[in-house]
Parts: structure tokens; C-alpha cells; sequence
């Protein structure tokens, strides 16, 4: 069994994180511009690999190499007490995804150890296998032959449907059925292996109320391409659609930004290649424009950053963008009226 993981960087210096208090986001995404951030004690015995807040910003889960879970209560930016840990992964656990709260309190983990496991919260004092708080594990996704690196869920207009990219090259989509039973729809997206998956917004490429949502996702490979996925209701199955290759080494991260309500679609992508590229399509099948992201000050190295691009990530609204760096450099982007984009921050995390 291959067990090549994505290498993930750690999000904080020792078991300690950032959260920036503007927006109460983990500062591996785009928190608020004015570098304003606490520091969070997660009490993880290895590197932090991942934190997130839920959609209310009420609990942060965090995952590391120590092969767990932490879940604390926020209150007011700071998080209360030891927190929850869950615990049954076999190897470093690379990320964690909250499911909308139209579905319940559910957390997602992705692991090394090749596993997906979905977590569900009762709201009692004792859970099972491992969980603590009334965590319980609901679901073991275990088709995977070598470390799941990413997960994204879909967005809640689709269901309860989560997406995972694993090592092995394929991307696995989970779907929760109202029978109570579980799909998985299998898609081989990168041979050498996938890195990274994202959601598209359902409605930024709707045309009318009753057109069908479109159900589409972007993933990033160690062959350098990313590429987009929509599902085909004539074949059953995602299709390929899109390959945008200017990357010249393994994509490390894609996110689709949140929609604005316009009709133009952004992706964000982060490569070994140290580069971030934007790319926007203006309407459904039309053809993607890319604009790189320039931190350098030499012109003839102006799209490089000083190391790695790990993590890109998008303010809830959709108009900041956040590049997470291996030196440690986390810095906000912001697209200007003649359409470049400037560097408004920079912060250490």
C-alpha cells in the first residue's frame, strides 16, 4: 500500500496556532487585514497540520501528526479549555472540514493512514470510538490505497457530499443518501497523485432559477495540472472538463472563491513551483484567464515567493485572498479596478 503523503507544512510553530481576530479565521486563511491575531494553545504533541472554525466560528478543529483531533469551544477569539480530542487514526492527520450546520455538528479527517472518518457530534457527555464530548464517529471511508490529502465538502445546496484526494491519484466523493446509507462516485484525476480538491459555489454558474445545480470541482496534482470536474447526469459520473497546466511543478492547493452573486468564477492555485495563479471564467464552458499573483521585487522573478505556496484560501466574501508560504509568511491579496492584484498584507504565522 502506498502511503505517500502531501508533506504538509505545519500551520503554527509547535503545537501553538493564530487565529486573526477581524475575522475569527485560523491564519491559514484569509483572516482580516489588520494582522490582529491571538494565539491558540492546541496541546497537540506533534506539528499542527490544519484548523478550522465551524460556520458560526463557535468550535475550532485542529488535526496533527500526533494522529489527532482537537475540538475546542471559541468564545470571544479564545478557545476555551483543553479541548476534545478524537482519536483512531493511524497516521499524521493532514485536514479537517466542517459539514454546513443544516446537516448537525459533523467534522471530516483526512490521514496518512489512507482514511476518511466523519464525526458527528450528539450534544452528550460521552461518544464512541474514541471521541470524547459526544463525539461519535459515523462514517470510516477506507477505499483509499495511500494518504488522503484533502477533503472539501460540497456545498450544502448538493447534500452531504464530501469530496477526498488521496495519494493513489483518485478523488472519492462520499454522499450521504436519505436512506441513511452511503455513495461514493470514483474519479482517477492525477496519476501520480492528487494533492488538493475544491468545491465550486453552486451558484456561480446557475443561469436561471429552474436550471439544475451544477456540480463541479477543481483538483490540484503532483503532475502539475489542475484540473475541473462537473458531473454528466447523460453519463453518470464526473467528467473531466477543464486542465489548466501554466504550473510547472506539483499543485499543492485549489480554491474556488466564494460567489458574489456575479457571473465570473475564480480559482485560486498554489504550486511547488512557488507561484499563485487566479484564474476567472466568465461564463459556463468559456475559456479561464490566468493572472499570477507577483510578490517578487527582481522583474525577471516577480511571480516567485520566497518558498513553497502550500494553501490559498478566500475571505467569506469572496474578495481576499490568503497565500500560506513554507517560510512561515502568510499574505492577504486583494484585486485592484484594473484587475492586478496587490499585496495589502503580510503576517507571520
Amino acid at each position: 500500500m502506498r502511503r505517500r503523503g502531501r508533506g504538509a507544512p505545519a500551520v503554527g510553530r509547535g503545537s501553538t496556532i493564530h487565529i486573526a481576530m477581524a475575522t475569527h479565521q485560523p491564519m491559514t486563511s484569509a483572516a482580516g487585514v489588520n494582522g490582529d491575531t491571538k494565539t491558540v494553545e492546541t496541546y497537540h504533541e506533534d506539528a499542527v497540520h490544519d484548523a478550522q472554525l465551524d460556520f458560526y466560528g463557535s468550535k475550532l478543529a485542529t488535526c496533527s501528526s500526533d494522529r489527532t483531533i482537537k475540538v475546542f469551544d471559541v468564545q470571544n477569539g479564545e478557545a476555551v479549555g483543553a479541548g476534545e480530542t478524537l482519536v483512531g487514526h493511524e497516521g499524521p492527520v493532514w485536514q479537517v472540514a466542517w459539514a454546513h450546520p443544516s446537516f448537525g455538528t459533523i467534522l471530516a479527517s483526512a490521514s496518512y493512514d489512507g482514511k476518511v472518518f466523519i464525526w458527528k457530534n450528539e450534544g452528550t457527555n460521552t461518544g464512541a470510538y474514541g471521541a470524547a464530548g459526544g463525539w461519535t464517529r459515523i462514517k470510516e471511508h477506507a477505499l483509499h490505497t495511500a494518504s488522503v490529502n484533502a477533503i472539501a465538502w460540497a456545498p450544502h445546496e448538493l447534500g452531504a457530499t464530501l469530496a477526498c484526494a488521496s495519494s493513489d491519484g483518485r478523488v472519492s466523493v462520499l454522499t450521504f443518501n436519505e436512506d441513511g446509507s452511503w455513495s461514493v462516485d470514483l474519479v482517477t484525476a492525477h496519476p501520480g497523485g492528487c494533492n488538493a480538491v475544491s468545491w465550486m459555489p453552486t451558484s456561480a454558474k446557475e443561469t436561471s432559477p429552474d436550471a439544475p445545480l451544477t456540480r463541479r470541482f477543481a483538483t490540484g496534482g503532483c503532475d502539475s495540472v489542475v484540473k475541473v470536474w462537473e458531473f454528466s447526469e447523460e453519463h453518470n459520473r464526473y467528467v473531466e472538463v477543464d486542465q489548466l497546466t501554466n504550473h510547472k511543478d506539483w499543485v499543492r492547493d485549489v480554491a474556488f472563491a466564494p460567489s458574489l452573486g456575479l457571473p465570473r468564477t475564480y480559482l485560486a492555485t498554489a504550486s511547488q513551483d512557488r507561484t499563485v495563479l487566479v484564474w476567472t471564467q466568465n461564463e459556463a464552458q468559456g475559456p479561464w484567464t490566468c493572472t499570477p499573483l507577483m510578490p517578487g521585487t527582481k522583474a525577471e522573478d516577480r511571480s516567485k515567493f520566497a518558498d513553497t505556496v502550500w494553501r490559498v484560501s478566500w475571505s467569506i466574501s469572496g474578495n481576499v485572498l490568503a497565500v500560506s508560504c513554507g517560510d512561515g509568511k502568510v499574505s492577504l491579496w486583494k484585486e485592484n479596478l484594473k484587475g492586478a492584484w496587490e499585496c495589502i498584507s503580510d503576517l507571520d504565522a
